[in-house]
């Protein structure tokens, strides 16, 4: 859980030329972390340059850290300065663990964020076969701020690797980001999938895939398959009707003729070597 706190002080960068007008924005922001309740507290105070992180201290370090040459002179500066960093120190108990206690006491619901996290489950049916292709698993997180965030598919408490693709962080016009990432994998057997996270304050939701447009052209295929099918039934069994009809005008001997169709009225006429036969005469 965090507890952060904004400061807008002037800049401690180069002033543009005289007579030239310049915009920029400067940014403090001081941040208390706590784990357990106040039994570890961990303090960084932060300063940005137009969105830019410029240095911090850490309390768990004792010390600023200089992120860009920018700040490497002030940084240096504060470092040796043993009363600067004595009361930088002091700020864990002096402002992270009062404002804790002070919120503590004067709010309702105070740090929501330390409700106990519940954790999503989400059942998946087992599918197989060609026409069960491999399930897309989803996972956003969105509203975190700096930048700076691991997003990663545990298959029963390994890594995932293969089949994982990472979107593009998107901005969500307040300083928060977005991320998507995209897992693919193949379901040998149901399983339960579970999204679970040591730090709540971003939200992450779980959204699943089961079926994909392949599913539906592979369905459509197999239905054209049966239609097909069922017509070549029909066929095949006119042709068998055709044939069968058309064996029982054959005659037996050895050399005989094709037969052929004879007036309307259905007679037929044929001839073998033994003699002749014909429609009588009217």
């Amino acid at each position: 859980m965090s507890l952060d706190v904004l400061f807008v002080s002037p800049p401690r960068i180069p002033l543009p030329p005289k007579g030239r007008e310049t915009h920029f924005l400067y940014q403090e922001k001081a941040e208390c972390y706590f784990y357990n309740g106040t039994q570890r507290v961990r303090h960084l105070y932060r300063s940005f340059y137009d969105r830019q992180e410029i240095d911090y201290f850490d309390s768990d370090l004792g010390k600023y850290v200089a992120v860009t040459p920018l700040a490497q002179p002030d940084v240096d500066k504060w470092n040796r300065d043993e009363q600067w960093l004595q009361y930088n120190k002091a700020s864990v108990d002096s402002f992270c663990r009062h404002n804790y206690e002070v919120n503590m006491k004067t709010t309702s619901d105070p740090f929501s964020p330390l409700r106990p996290f519940q954790a999503h489950r989400h059942h998946l049916p087992h599918q197989d076969g060609p026409c069960f292709p491999n399930t897309i698993l989803l996972c956003t997180a969105t509203g975190f701020y700096p930048l700076k965030i691991e997003v990663q598919w545990l298959k029963n408490g390994q890594l995932e690797e293969e089949g994982v693709a990472f979107g593009e962080e998107l901005q969500n016009g307040d300083w928060t980001y977005q991320l998507q990432v995209m897992l693919e994998t193949h379901l040998e057997a149901p399983i339960t999938v579970q999204w679970g996270g040591p730090d709540p304050p971003a939200q992450v939701r779980l959204l699943l895939l089961p079926q994909s447009p392949f599913l539906q052209l592979c369905q459509e295929q197999t239905l054209d398959g049966i239609m097909g099918a069922v017509i070549g039934v029909a066929f095949l069994a006119v042709g068998l009707f055709s044939y069968l009809k058309s064996k029982k005008g054959e005659s037996g001997g050895a050399g005989g003729e094709i037969v052929g169709r004879g007036p309307y009225r259905g007679g037929l006429s044929s001839s073998s070597a033994g003699g002749q036969e014909g429609l009588p005469d009217e």
